[in-house]
């Protein structure tokens, strides 16, 4: 039987988890579709924080240990663009580096940006598709309680969450075009995924581009979204912090409700399996599981169990 198509929506670290656990099944040819508003100029380059993540996650490069960035990396070239009175509070290492020097030569010589992607992807090993959701620049922008516009970078580095939200915008949105392969990986995938990735600034600026979220509503594929909360709380990022300064509900069903027109089903924890029948009433069928992934092993599990849910006969899930 040949590979069933999957379609992955992602953001950063818990995205690539999730990528990782699909990769690793070998009846998947899977296509990812990353967020690409947390990007940004840092000393002239630029630079692409989840769509690398999922990039060196894939390609079994990842500092595993903060879920970003380049194993056995140095920062001698951030030393000393400190010692020449730069601002160096996102920190790149030596090798990342590389990779944006090399991203920001081929955008400046008009490479499309869907193309440099998937060169990389290519150059790094990695076989997934990594797909762009558009080549225009879209980039997250939040408002605090004192009235100041931060990006997205600057919020969550330099600035460490601390910051109360109180508005998130996406600049160029409403003139971004999606790509066509991304257009093309909805319309011809089998199952389509949400993974675990925080709902308002990593899915929310995929699912915004004009015709992504048209082109998903409209694919007949079974749609599952896995939750990024656990009894409430997220594994990592400010997702439960930005969506309670929001007047939203931080939890799964918060989730759900963010998913309604859209997701199928949504994979949650076990820990979370009293509020299940608030999901339903949402929309989403609620499915528990361990959705904590550690492991590549953790990944592959929780990948599995949600390929049985879309492709399984009903009694063999139920």
């Amino acid at each position: 039987m040949s590979p069933r198509k999957v379609c992955l929506l992602a953001g950063g670290v818990g995205g690539a988890k999730m990528a990782e656990g699909l990769a690793a099944q070998d009846d998947v040819a899977l296509s990812v579709i990353g967020n690409i508003a947390d990007d940004e100029s840092f000393h002239g380059l630029w630079v692409s924080p989840d769509i690398d993540t999922l990039t060196y996650s894939l390609a079994g490069r990842i500092d595993r240990g903060q879920g970003w960035g380049v194993a056995d990396e140095g920062h001698r070239a951030l030393e000393t663009l400190n010692l020449l009175g730069a601002e160096t509070w996102m920190s790149l290492g030596d090798r990342d580096f590389g990779l944006h020097i090399h991203r920001t030569m081929r955008r400046a010589k008009g490479d499309r940006p869907s193309d440099i992607a998937r060169d990389v992807a290519r150059a790094f090993g990695v076989t997934t598709e990594i797909l762009l959701p558009t080549d225009d620049a879209v980039q997250t922008r939040l408002r605090t309680t004192d009235g100041r516009w931060l990006s997205f970078q600057e919020y969550f580095v330099r600035e460490r969450c601390a910051p109360e939200i109180r508005e998130i915008a996406f600049s160029g949105m409403d003139m971004a075009r999606p790509t066509p392969e991304a257009l093309a990986a909805i319309a011809g995938a089998e199952l389509i995924v949400i993974a675990p990735s925080n709902p308002l600034v990593s899915i929310a600026p995929i699912l915004g581009i004009p015709g992504i979220g048209e082109a998903l509503r409209a694919a007949a594929a079974p749609k599952i979204a896995v939750s990024p909360f656990i009894a409430g709380k997220v594994v990592k990022g400010p997702a439960d912090r930005m969506m309670a300064a929001l007047g939203l509900r931080a939890d799964a069903v918060g989730v759900a409700r963010r998913y309604a027109a859209l997701a199928d089903r949504l994979v949650i924890d076990h820990a979370d399996a009293a509020l299940g029948e608030e999901i339903a009433a949402e929309g989403p069928a609620p499915h528990c599981s361990d959705i904590l992934m550690k492991t590549l092993a953790d990944k592959a599990r929780l990948a599995r169990e949600i390929l049985d849910l879309a492709f399984a006969p009903a009694e063999a899930v139920a």
